[in-house]
C-alpha cells in the first residue's frame, strides 16, 4: 500500500479522556454510597445514637427558686412625733449596739418634762400646806377633848373638830394620789424625751433608710420606721416548692444555690424546714423551704434571686448510662441502698444487693426471693472480699439490723415490710429518701455494629443520667437514640423498645441529650 494512501489515526484530545475519568468515578462513588447506605453494605450503627458508658458524679435534685434575706434584722422606728432633725447613718454604715443613729426634735418633750417638774414642786408646796393645816386640827381636838373632859365645851365642837382632822387627812392622801400620778406622768415624758434620741437595738449593717432628715413624724396613728438593720453574718434563704416535689424533702438534707451573676459559686447548706402552710398563687400550690448560709465575706445580699437545689441523692465516681437509652421495668423488685452505695461492673465481682433486693451479678439481672427481702443480699466470700472495706462495713451494718429486726426479736414488725419500698441515704447523719435498685433493659452495640438487648440494674438517677449499679462495664457503648430517617420508620413498629423511648426521652429530654453521646 501507498503510503501517502493510508488513513491518518488522530490521537484523542486530553479533555475527553478526563471527561470520562470524572463520569467513571462518579458512577463508582454513587454506586458505593448505594451499597453502604442502602443496600447490603449498610452498617447498623449507623442507624442509631450511641453513648459511652463513662465513671462520673450524679445527683437526684429538686430545684426551685429563692431569695436571701437576713437571718436577723431589726426595724429602728420612732416612739414620739416630731420632725426628724438629723440621721447620723447611711445605707451600708456599720453600727454597733448602742450607738445614736438618729435625733427627733426634743424642744416639745422637753418642755412638757419641764411643766410636770414645775406642777410637782407646786403640789410638794400644797402638801407642805395640808400637812401644817393637819397638825393645827390635831391640836384643837385634843384641846377639845380636854374641855370636854371638864364639861367645859360642847359636843358639838368636839365632833366639829373631829371633822376637821378626818378632812385634813383625806386631803393629804388625795393630794399624794395626785403626786403620784404626776410623777408617773412625769416619767413617761422624761422617757419620751429620751426617745428623742434613736439608738442601735442591735448591731449589724443599715441595709435601708424609709425616713428623710426633715421629715414630720407622726407617732398618733403608727410607728414610723426610720431605718432598717441587718446582720448579713447570716443569710436565710427562702424557697418555694412545688406541691409534686414537696414530698421528697426532708429536714437536714444537703441544699446548695447560685446566684445571677456568681459565675457558678455554689453556697451549701442544710433543710432547717418546710413550712406546713402553702401559698397559693392562680391555682398553682407552693410550700416555702427554709435554710441558712453563713456570709462572713458579705458577698450574698438582701433580696439576692437563688436557684435552689436540693439534693435528694447523690453518688460519686459512678458508672453513668443516659436515660435516654433505657427502659425501664416498672414493678421490678426494689430495695434500700445509701447514696454511697456500692456499683457492679459486667466481668467485675458481684456486688452486695441492698435491702430487699437481690444478689447483683455480673451483666445478668438480679432475682429477690421471699425470703431476701428486707435484709441485705448473700454473696460469696470471694466477691464479698473483693469489695472495699466501707462498703463491707456497710453490708455488715444492714445485716445486723436486719437479724434485729427479724419475727420474734425487737422491731421485728420491720420484718413485714414490701419489697418494693423508698430507701434512706445518709449525710453527714441527715435522713432523705432514696430510690432503691431498679431492673432496666438497654440495647449494646458491639465493634461490629450489632446490638444486643440487655438487662442491667440502676441506682440513683435524674432526668439526665442514672447509676449503672450491675450489667454494664466502663466503655460499653449503648443506643441512646434513633437517628431521623430510622426514627420515621420506627415510630409504628416499636412499643417499648429503646428507639420509641428515645423519642421523648424520660422527663421530657430530648433524643441522644445524654452525655457522652457520640455519632
Amino acid at each position: 500500500m501507498n503510503p501517502a494512501n493510508s488513513p491518518v489515526v488522530r490521537p484523542r484530545s486530553p479533555w475527553r479522556l478526563a471527561l470520562i475519568a470524572l463520569v467513571a468515578l462518579a458512577v463508582l462513588g454513587g454506586g458505593w454510597l448505594a451499597w453502604t447506605h442502602y443496600g447490603p453494605g449498610k452498617k447498623t450503627e449507623s442507624a442509631f445514637i450511641t453513648a459511652t458508658v463513662q465513671r462520673g458524679d450524679i445527683e437526684d435534685q429538686v430545684s426551685a427558686t429563692g431569695s436571701l434575706q437576713p437571718r436577723d434584722y431589726v426595724d429602728v422606728g420612732a416612739q414620739v412625733s416630731g420632725q426628724l432633725r438629723k440621721i447620723l447613718v447611711e445605707v451600708g454604715s456599720e453600727v454597733k449596739e448602742g450607738d445614736l443613729l438618729a435625733e427627733i426634735d426634743a424642744e416639745t418633750s422637753m418642755a412638757r418634762v419641764d411643766a410636770s417638774k414645775a406642777q410637782l414642786r407646786s403640789q410638794q408646796a400644797q402638801m407642805v400646806e395640808r400637812e401644817l393645816a393637819l397638825s393645827k386640827a390635831e391640836r384643837d381636838l385634843q384641846r377639845q377633848k380636854n374641855l370636854m373632859a371638864e364639861e367645859a365645851t360642847t359636843t358639838e365642837t368636839l365632833q366639829n373638830a373631829e371633822t376637821t382632822v378626818r378632812t385634813a387627812r383625806a386631803q393629804i392622801q388625795s393630794l399624794k394620789a395626785s403626786m403620784d400620778q404626776l410623777q408617773a406622768s412625769m416619767r413617761v415624758e422624761e422617757a419620751n424625751l429620751k426617745f428623742t434620741k434613736i439608738y442601735a437595738p442591735m448591731g449589724g449593717t443599715v441595709v435601708s433608710i424609709t425616713a428623710r432628715q426633715g421629715q414630720t413624724l407622726n407617732t398618733n396613728q403608727s410607728a414610723p420606721t426610720i431605718l432598717r438593720i441587718a446582720d448579713l453574718s447570716v443569710m436565710t434563704v427562702q424557697t418555694q416548692v412545688s406541691e409534686a416535689d414537696v414530698s421528697k424533702l426532708r429536714a437536714g438534707m444537703p441544699v446548695y444555690f447560685t446566684t445571677l451573676g456568681g459565675q457558678g459559686r455554689r453556697w451549701y447548706g442544710e433543710l432547717k424546714k418546710v413550712e406546713p402552710t402553702p401559698t397559693v398563687t392562680n391555682n398553682v400550690v407552693l410550700y416555702n423551704a427554709v435554710f441558712e448560709v453563713p456570709n462572713t465575706n458579705r458577698t450574698l445580699m438582701t433580696s439576692m434571686t437563688a436557684q435552689v437545689f436540693f439534693v435528694v441523692a447523690d453518688a460519686k465516681d459512678v458508672l453513668v448510662v443516659p436515660m435516654s437509652a433505657l427502659t425501664i421495668q416498672r414493678g421490678a423488685p426494689q430495695g434500700n441502698r445509701g447514696a454511697q452505695g456500692a456499683q457492679a461492673t459486667a466481668g467485675a465481682p458481684a456486688a452486695s444487693a441492698p435491702a430487699g433486693s437481690a444478689p447483683v451479678a455480673p451483666a445478668a439481672p438480679a432475682a429477690t426471693t421471699p425470703s431476701q427481702a428486707g435484709e441485705p443480699a448473700r454473696m460469696s466470700r470471694e466477691a464479698f472480699q473483693a469489695l472495699p472495706e466501707a462498703e463491707r462495713a456497710r453490708i455488715r451494718e444492714q445485716r445486723r439490723a436486719a437479724r434485729e429486726q427479724a419475727p420474734g426479736s425487737e422491731g421485728g414488725m420491720a420484718a413485714a415490710r414490701p419489697a418494693v419500698s423508698t430507701g434512706m441515704a445518709r449525710n453527714e447523719g441527715a435522713a432523705r429518701p432514696v430510690r432503691g435498685p431498679r431492673q432496666a433493659k438497654v440495647k449494646v452495640m458491639a465493634e461490629d455494629g450489632s446490638t444486643e438487648e440487655r438487662d442491667i440494674t440502676i441506682g440513683i438517677s435524674n432526668r439526665v443520667h442514672a447509676e449503672v449499679l450491675a450489667g454494664l462495664k466502663e466503655g460499653d457503648r449503648v443506643v441512646a437514640g434513633v437517628r431521623e430517617p430510622e426514627r420515621r420508620a420506627t415510630t409504628g413498629q416499636q412499643g417499648t423498645g429503646v428507639g420509641q423511648q428515645s423519642l421523648g426521652g424520660p422527663g421530657g429530654m430530648p433524643p441522644g441529650a445524654a452525655g457522652g453521646a457520640r455519632r
